[in-house]
């Protein structure tokens, strides 16, 4: 007979100290799913939850302390957390992370294109989890930034077997820095101007959607000539999507208008860089059509990972060794894969595209019967 899951109500999550800081700080944000949804926020003793009010004014400090201490290089603190959504767990190094709320409640969290954030200068990072009654799914992710190594490991009941996501060494930041200034140097681009400083050191290197959008000219031509060969391309023949969902394969193809057209699921213009690196603007914006919904993901991983050109079938008809081949691709997902010790963790939203009995890209564990969740911040000691 099969097991059932048993998901409690709430879960142990043991943080580790993986730096060479004595002073690093935690901190657990997110929705409650058992109190009506309200913000939570884990206090510093790491069991009570604060459940901030609705403030009278924008950028009202909190009312209750929420940084947990981690203490030396090695130590570990566990806490406890309720059922939540859209939860993140986050870590600063040397000093303790400001949040905010607006009314609403509205909380205002750490920004890195924000050049007025309280935090703007502090070394920080958060992985992302959701803990409901069916599961526990988190993942690390680099959708946004790169700045301290985070690596996961869950341990489950039931006998299900450990999950590890290794992160990044404790140089990854610096591996990925470097990456960024090899690639420039190669071929002129902007990836260099990826990486933030403060006081002369390399703090964090931003991804390429974060950078244009506080830069719109960087990248503005950077896929031009890609996309106008995979428009010439499927002017002649059809792009196959394979939905991997009920709409199953479906084709679509360049008309005279110059739309790729998918027919029922409609049709896509020829994406920007912005487009291509955010996976959420222009013909990767999601709507009310289903059907283009589960197309979007699809063909925007296609594109971070430039492979439309070596095959008419995705993403079934290539496997991760063709990602990133072409010279012009997502050069910063690229690099960020290659700084992680097992290859995994989010560098562009859709990331977690693959094919069909492949690899997973994406850096992430679950389980529906999770015991303990073991969360390593700072990269020492970390392995795949």
């Amino acid at each position: 007979m099969a097991q059932i899951p048993i998901v409690p109500d709430t879960l142990s999550i043991a943080l580790q100290n993986q730096t060479s800081s004595s002073t690093v700080y935690a901190y657990i944000t997110g929705q409650a799913i058992n109190n009506n949804n309200r913000v939570a926020l884990l206090q510093s003793d790491g069991r009570t939850v604060y459940y901030p009010d609705s403030p009278p004014n924008n950028g009202t400090p909190l009312a209750r302390n929420v940084a947990i201490a981690l203490g030396a290089p090695g130590n570990t603190v566990t806490v406890q957390i309720p059922q939540m959504a859209g939860g993140r767990v986050w870590f600063s190094i040397d000093r303790p992370l400001t949040f905010l709320l607006n009314p609403g409640p509205g909380l205002v969290e750490p920004s890195v294109t924000n050049p007025s954030d309280p935090n703007i200068n502090i070394s920080w990072s958060f992985c992302e989890f959701t803990f409901n009654s069916s599961q526990l799914f988190a993942n690390i992710s680099y959708v946004d930034f790169v700045c301290l190594p985070i690596a996961l490991t869950l341990t489950s009941n039931n006998g299900i077997p450990t999950q590890h996501v290794s992160g990044m060494p404790e140089d990854g930041l610096a591996r990925v820095c470097n990456g960024l200034r090899a690639q420039t140097a190669a071929d002129g681009r902007r990836w260099s101007s990826l990486i933030v400083q403060s006081n002369g050191e390399d703090l964090r290197a931003l991804a390429p959607s974060n950078g244009i959008s506080m830069n719109p000219s960087w990248f503005a031509t950077y896929w031009t000539d890609y996309v106008n060969q995979v428009w010439a391309r499927y002017a002649s023949t059809a792009l196959t999507i394979n939905t991997q969902a009920a709409f199953g394969a479906v084709n679509g193809q360049v008309g005279s208008a110059g739309f790729l057209d998918f027919g029922a699921a409609g049709t896509f213009a020829k994406p920007t860089a912005l487009d291509i690196f955010s996976c959420n603007t222009g013909p990767f914006a999601t709507g009310a059509n289903a059907e283009r919904n589960v197309i979007i993901p699809r063909l925007a991983a296609a594109f971070n990972r430039s492979t439309l050109l070596l095959a008419n079938s995705f993403p079934n008809g290539v496997s991760p060794a063709n990602y990133y081949q072409n010279p012009t691709t997502n050069h910063y997902a690229r690099v960020v894969h290659a700084a992680n010790l097992d290859g995994k963790g989010y560098a562009f939203p859709y990331d977690d595209v693959t094919p069909d009995g492949g690899v997973p890209q994406e850096g992430a564990v679950n389980s529906g019967s999770p015991a303990l969740w073991t969360i390593a911040v700072g990269g020492q000691n970390a392995h795949a």
